[in-house]
């Protein structure tokens, strides 16, 4: 079982920034594929970007390209999700979530095995 555990979400304008990170305590994850995904009220949960385990490789969703970036810091079994330039179409819970290898490529909520509880980025226009 692998626990993972969120921070760093809140309120902010539009424009501004927020760094979230994304926790796994007492347990590697260096083999998973990290995900980051995002669910507004009312929408199903979409993919927004994931990490390789070796931190190499990366893809986003086309509506974070150029905005979000995601990273992994193996030692500290901590990824983040870096955004920039938020809009308020960015409000929602963010969630990461831990794939085996095999996941590479994919973006399917369905396609990752472990969840954190979701942390809460509202976006004022």
């Amino acid at each position: 079982q692998v626990q993972l555990v969120e921070s760093g979400g809140g309120l902010v304008q539009a424009g501004g920034s927020l760094r979230l990170s994304c926790a796994a305590p007492g347990r590697t994850f260096s083999s998973y594929v990290m995900g980051w995904f995002r669910q507004a009220p009312g929408k199903e949960r979409e993919f927004v970007a994931a990490i390789g385990w070796n931190s190499d490789s990366a893809y986003y969703a086309d509506f974070v390209k150029g905005r979000f970036t995601v990273s992994r810091d193996n030692a500290k079994n901590t990824v983040y999700l870096q955004m920039n330039s938020l809009k308020s179409e960015d409000t929602a819970v963010y969630y990461c979530a831990a794939a085996p290898p095999r996941a590479w490529g994919r973006r399917g909520p369905n396609d990752y095995d472990y969840w954190g509880q979701g942390t809460q980025v509202t976006v004022s226009s």
